[in-house]
């Protein structure tokens, strides 16, 4: 992938990120917390995988997106332990929600992610401008 397209790639990514955050927080305030969660997973997905892509890592798997995280970025020290178990609690709520009949996620334990959820995309954006 040339420069060029990388960066309307990572742009794009990074625009899906905080698009899907903004989503999120208008399912927060309809009180849809199983869709809320759905929509922070993948704020924190499209963030994740900008930064990825940044440094030349693919997968073609959601669970793979999550193993190349902890293995490129958490294991070495690049985001926290802390961030590596939140992205995983964000990946195993949207798939309790989304798939697992009769779930109606905790409004509670879901608009408590949304403020950490912000974080990390933040977290992600000062990584990837810093590289």
């Amino acid at each position: 992938m040339n420069e060029e397209s990388l960066q309307a790639l990572l742009i794009y990514r990074l625009t899906r990120a905080a698009e899907t955050l903004q989503e999120a927080r208008l399912m927060q305030q309809q009180g849809h917390w199983n869709a809320c969660a759905n929509r922070l997973y993948y704020a924190a997905f499209y963030a994740v995988s900008a930064l990825l892509v940044k440094d030349g890592h693919l997968a073609s798997k959601h669970s793979g997106v999550k193993a190349l995280f902890n293995q490129h970025y958490v294991k070495p020290g690049v985001f926290d332990k802390e961030d590596g178990r939140f992205y995983s609690h964000l990946f195993d709520l949207r798939q309790e929600g989304d798939y697992i009949d009769f779930v109606i996620l905790d409004a509670n334990i879901v608009e408590s992610l949304i403020e950490p959820t912000a974080v990390l995309i933040d977290k992600v954006r000062a990584v990837i401008s810093a590289r």
